[in-house]
Order: C-alpha cells, then sequence, then structure tokens
C-alpha cells in the first residue's frame, strides 16, 4: 500500500511551513473558493467551523488522497474580527484588542473519500497597551493584509503579544500537534512510519 498524497486545501504559505514541522510537504495545494461571509448573529466558533467545514466540502477527493484545510479566527467576545479590507479597519481591529485579552480559534479538517475528521483549537492572547506609534508604525509594514485581526503573530504584530495560554501554532494558523492526530486517524503516515 503506498501512501495517500496529502493535498493542502489552503493558499497561506503559514500552513504549508507548518506542515513543515511534522517533516511534510503537501503533493498538491488547491485552495477552495470558499464564501467566509459571517451569518448574521453567528458566534466565532460556529463560524470558524463551519467555513473549515466548507473549505473540506468543496474539495474533490480521490481514493489516494487526504484533504487538509483550516480555517483561523480572531474573536474579541462574540465579535468575529476577519481579513481586514483596509488599513483603516485593521488599525480599527488593532485598537480594540489593544490591552485586552481575545480568542484565537483554529478550526482544522482533515477528510478522504469516506470520511472526515475535525478539531478546533482555541487559544487565548493578550495583546499589550498601542501607542499611536507602535500602531501606525505596525500598519507601514503592510503585515496586517490578509490577517484574521489585521496581525499575524509570527510577524512584527508578536512584539504585541506578551501572553498566550493554548497552541501557538493555532494562532499562526495551523495546530501541529492537533494537526498530527487528525492526520494518524485517517490513515496518513507520521515521522516515518510505513503505510
Amino acid at each position: 500500500m503506498t501512501r495517500p498524497k496529502l493535498i493542502l486545501g489552503s493558499g497561506s504559505p503559514r500552513r504549508a511551513e507548518l506542515l513543515g514541522q511534522l517533516g511534510l510537504v503537501a503533493d498538491d495545494i488547491r485552495p477552495p473558493d470558499v464564501d467566509e461571509t459571517p451569518k448574521k448573529g453567528e458566534l466565532p466558533l460556529v463560524y470558524c467551523r463551519r467555513i473549515a467545514a466548507a473549505k473540506a466540502a468543496a474539495m474533490t477527493v480521490a481514493a489516494d488522497e487526504i484533504v487538509l484545510c483550516a480555517d483561523t479566527t480572531v474573536a474579541l467576545g462574540r465579535r468575529i474580527m476577519g481579513k481586514p479590507e483596509d488599513a483603516a479597519q485593521a488599525a480599527e481591529f488593532l485598537m480594540s484588542l489593544s490591552g485586552r485579552r481575545h480568542r484565537v480559534i483554529t478550526s482544522v479538517v482533515v477528510r478522504n473519500a469516506t470520511n472526515t475528521w475535525a478539531r478546533d483549537v482555541v487559544t487565548d492572547v493578550k495583546m499589550k497597551r498601542l501607542s499611536n506609534e507602535e500602531l501606525n508604525g505596525y500598519l507601514a509594514t503592510d503585515d496586517w493584509q490578509g490577517k484574521a485581526g489585521g496581525y499575524a503573530i509570527q510577524g512584527p504584530a508578536g512584539a504585541f503579544i506578551p501572553w498566550i495560554q493554548g497552541s501557538y501554532t493555532a494562532v499562526v494558523g495551523l495546530p501541529v500537534a492537533e494537526t498530527a492526530g487528525l492526520l494518524k486517524a485517517a490513515g496518513f503516515p507520521l515521522y516515518g512510519e510505513q503505510p
């Protein structure tokens, strides 16, 4: 029996790098096209699960393939903070998060042609109180673009995060330990195991 092909259902270079921590390189990268608009009144965890599941469901999976999809959401209370549309919205998100704790939720879905495995990882994150200089200096880096909540912990904004409780890799975009568990459950060999 040969090893199944690993398909990464995400265009995120960060997710590809995190897979590398498991010694894995996706055989193919096929980001699905999914509408990520939150439903009215939708709670962040429900939203994140729904989007990750929708991404996996949108993928065509051959008999010899295992698909990995994920979604990461920044939640301030019941508010979902997606990817900011522009610098003004990024500034608004960051000022809302400034000096407060928030949650970063990453939902991971692994599926093959017949079964689906899913896991949510919720991490508490504290952002320090940002000065105007820090905020404007960060916005000028353009690192906020395409990042849920307007920041990435592994980039320059890491200097704003003095404390987390939970999974660092989940905040980056793919919880490595939980992803390894899902892949093993799906029959994908890790760490040199024979299929």
